[in-house]
């Protein structure tokens, strides 16, 4: 499911906006060691899957489960969003390509999964130069081992 779903949003992300992301990847506390990582370009998205609690529908063949996925949306930060600024349209912006990035993934499904839409945002500027955005998504998962 995981591995489905990951190549699904990455393919959708890369069509936002005509290309407006520029990095896409796993999770690994990427923000918090900025300084530390290989450069990628932003607007970044990295995919993180939350702890995952699989219910039996029939233990040992078929399991279902409401995964949680989080987008982490990274862009840089252009400066004061308040009346008085110069950069605030510039500021803005980043919620322009979160709607974007939520209309290519709503509703998205899959063989292993389906209703995959968003259910929290949060807004996270703790890291000087960059905005942190996370687009909180859920969806209903499948599970089922081979005959």
């Amino acid at each position: 499911m995981r591995k489905e779903l990951y190549n699904m949003l990455r393919e959708r992300l890369k069509e936002v906006d005509g290309g407006a992301v520029r990095h896409i990847d796993l999770w690994n506390h990427n923000v918090e060691f900025i300084e530390q990582e290989d450069g990628w370009e932003r607007p970044a998205v990295f995919v993180e899957f939350c702890p995952i609690r699989w219910n039996a529908i029939v233990s040992g063949v078929e399991y279902r489960a409401e995964p949680v996925v989080k987008l982490h949306v990274v862009t840089d930060w252009s400066g004061s969003a308040s009346d008085a600024s110069s950069f605030r349209e510039d500021a803005l912006q980043v919620f322009d390509l979160l709607d974007k990035i939520h209309e290519a993934l709503t509703c998205m499904e899959g063989e292993t999964f389906t209703c995959f839409d968003l259910v929290e945002s949060q807004t996270n500027h703790n890291h000087e130069d960059i905005m942190e955005s996370i687009e909180v998504y859920q969806c209903v998962a499948f599970r089922r081992l081979q005959d």
